[in-house]
């Protein structure tokens, strides 16, 4: 450059400060950094031994042990679960099981009992074996203190001699069986029994062509057709005359002749011990619109086989 000090340096040159760092010289021939590579020492290639080159892409390792950055660790994973006991469920199985089997047995017993004084009240005469009911429960705890406390006895169609009742029902209170068990006492037992209008004519033997009906609580209204006259109608009244008896008669003949109405201007009709069991007997007879309905009661009477 001229050392005119008059002549303006160029804008490209500045002088260099001497505390302002240097730029990196070009790296000499075999010296440097290579692409992709680390650094790599001077050779000597006559004396020298090829320097270990660093491996590619790897950083710098501090000093061992608690220097420097640690590498990672195995993760521990997740707390081992906890597994929760359950509870035992055998006990409460094994309770139901029991009940199960107890209320099963206690049904089962209650049927052939049930059937076993249907047989009874049949081999007393009955004329059918009627339908048993023994109500409370447990049964079995009944049957070991051999004291029912209530009782149901039902039946339908009865046919003994020329009465059929339709229906019969009764209840028994208090029956206490024998230390045996063939039989039973009652304390008591009440009901009722049902004879139709058809069935009270036919064992009255009230002439065809007569029809009966309700008239009141305690009469009952025959009619039938007269010639001549046309069709008419009288009254009857149903009363009770006996333990198991009750009886028709017709009170208002009006314009028919008795000899029209037959057997119905005063009859009697029985009913036999037989077709009430238990030793019931007729309390009271009503007319009701279903036909002549018996009420019945019984006090410490005796079942027996």
């Amino acid at each position: 450059m001229s050392s005119d000090p008059t002549r303006p340096n160029p804008e490209w040159w500045k002088p260099q400060d001497p505390q302002a760092p240097q730029a990196p010289q070009a790296p000499q021939e075999n010296q440097g950094y290579q692409a992709g590579q680390g650094y790599q020492a001077p050779q000597d290639h006559q004396d020298s031994q090829p320097t270990q080159r660093l491996p590619v892409n790897q950083g710098y390792q501090g000093d061992q042990g608690n220097q420097g950055y640690q590498g990672a660790q195995d993760y521990p994973g997740p707390p081992p679960r906890v597994r929760r006991r359950r509870r035992r469920r055998w006990p409460w199985i094994s309770l139901i099981a029991i009940i199960v089997i107890l209320v099963a047995a206690d049904r089962v017993g209650v049927v052939i009992a049930e059937n076993k004084m249907a047989s009874q009240i049949q081999q007393q005469g009955f004329p059918t074996k009627p339908h048993v009911t023994i109500e409370g429960f447990p049964f079995l705890t009944q049957l070991a203190a051999k004291d029912f406390k209530t009782v149901v006895i039902s039946a339908s169609n009865v046919t003994e001699g020329p009465l059929e009742i339709a229906s019969l029902n009764a209840t028994i209170h208090g029956m206490h069986i024998n230390s045996s068990f063939s039989g039973a006492t009652l304390d008591s037992i009440n009901g009722s029994a049902l004879i139709t209008f058809t069935a009270l004519a036919n064992a009255g033997g009230i002439p065809q062509g007569i029809t009966l009906s309700a008239d009141g609580p305690d009469q009952v209204k025959a009619t039938l057709n007269v010639p001549i006259i046309g069709t008419v109608s009288v009254v009857a009244q149903v009363t009770k005359t006996g333990p198991s008896t009750f009886n028709v008669k017709v009170t208002q003949f009006g314009d028919v002749p008795p000899s029209l109405l037959g057997n119905l201007a005063n009859f009697n009709i029985n009913v036999p011990k037989s077709a009430l069991p238990a030793g019931l007997t007729i309390q009271s007879v009503s007319v009701t619109q279903q036909g002549i309905l018996i009420t019945v009661v019984g006090h410490n009477t005796t079942l027996s086989q």
